[in-house]
């Protein structure tokens, strides 16, 4: 089998303006989820906002349960953190018919319970409303005209939906395991999933650039199937129909691609042919995602941050934003640094 690589994914702001280091510390990468309801206050679920320095999310989900006294399984999130960074996400635990837990144990100086709060449901996968960053790039170098400029554009019109480098695993390597599997490989179940989802993000990115490099992916063409701003509710455009391209510009709706699978809206015409060649040149991935039986989602081809700003600190670059649940800042950081190393989130 041949083996896979990732490409490089194609710029909208016409390359990166600079160079820089991230990560160098914790407080150079600080994100906060951001919920989209609010916790009733009562309810069988404790709810715990925690701050947590240099650890995944998967293992405070461990040590939550251990403290508890509960099943892993009855310890939730709506969404992986990074371990470079200070971040603060929601957890909850399941504790039917119990008091709350005394936590003072559970701190320790990479762990902070910021809040508890009681719910009657217990936390989801993808609940979130989003997440804001607060980034900061060290020993920038570069043309810092232009990076205003990029910075504006990126204000103004949004940046690529491209899928993060943590996707697709080392040097893209969850697709060649995809493939793999495809052609009777036995994988573990959880890692079945990781490996699913990283070949249809891949179909995705394709479909992606191909908009890029044809400098339409924030813009409606014909046959685009759309997605409300802030829904996961979708339509297909008519082409009879004017008004669209204003609220693509208006950033009210928002261009798809195709997240590979069986079903769902189908783009047409112009949009349906792009999507339609990047299926056929790589049927590999395609069919195997169809064998394994998933169904089609559609997902924005941009994002549109909001309350972006930045400020210069000498040869530091200091950004804030916030994103909508399931969109990268990486995504945004490398139309003005490029693909940095360790920029995984």
């Amino acid at each position: 089998m041949t083996e896979f690589s990732l490409p490089e994914w194609p710029y909208a702001c016409g390359g990166p303006s600079g160079t820089g280091d991230i990560k160098t510390e914790p407080e150079d990468f600080v994100v906060e989820e951001i919920l989209s309801f609010e916790p009733e206050g009562s309810g069988e679920h404790i709810f715990l906002y925690i701050e947590k320095i240099g650890e995944n999310t998967e293992y405070v989900a461990r040590q939550l349960a251990r403290h508890a006294g509960v099943r892993q399984r009855d310890v939730s999130y709506a969404g992986l953190k990074d371990r470079h960074g200070r971040t603060r996400q929601w957890f909850s635990v399941w504790l039917p018919g119990k008091e709350d837990p005394n936590w003072n144990g559970f701190e320790t100086d990479q762990l902070k319970i910021l809040q508890t709060v009681r719910h009657a449901r217990k936390l989801k996968r993808g609940v979130l409303a989003g997440n804001r960053f607060t980034l900061l790039i060290r020993n920038w170098t570069g043309d810092r005209e232009l990076a205003e400029r990029q910075l504006q554009q990126i204000r103004n019109q949004g940046f690529p939906n491209y899928f993060g480098p943590q996707r697709f695993g080392h040097h893209g390597q969850n697709i060649n395991r995809a493939l793999a599997m495809f052609t009777g490989a036995k994988v573990k179940r959880e890692q079945r999933s990781l490996y699913l989802s990283a070949a249809r993000s891949y179909l995705f990115n394709l479909i992606l650039a191909r908009r890029v490099e044809q400098t339409n992916w924030q813009r409606a063409i014909n046959g685009d199937v759309f997605k409300l701003d802030g829904s996961n509710s979708c339509f297909a455009g008519d082409s009879n129909d004017v008004s669209l391209s204003a609220r693509v510009e208006q950033g009210d709706i928002h261009p798809t691609g195709i997240m590979w699978g069986r079903g769902g809206k189908v783009a047409t015409a112009e949009a349906g042919a792009i999507e339609n060649a990047v299926i056929a040149a790589n049927a590999s991935i395609a069919d195997g995602l169809i064998a394994f039986d998933l169904e089609a989602d559609r997902r924005a081809l941009r994002v549109l941050p909001q309350d972006l700003d930045w400020q210069w600190l000498d040869n530091q670059l200091k950004l804030s934003f916030s994103l909508p649940a399931g969109s990268y800042a990486t995504a945004l950081l490398r139309e003005i640094i490029g693909d940095a190393p360790g920029a995984g989130f």
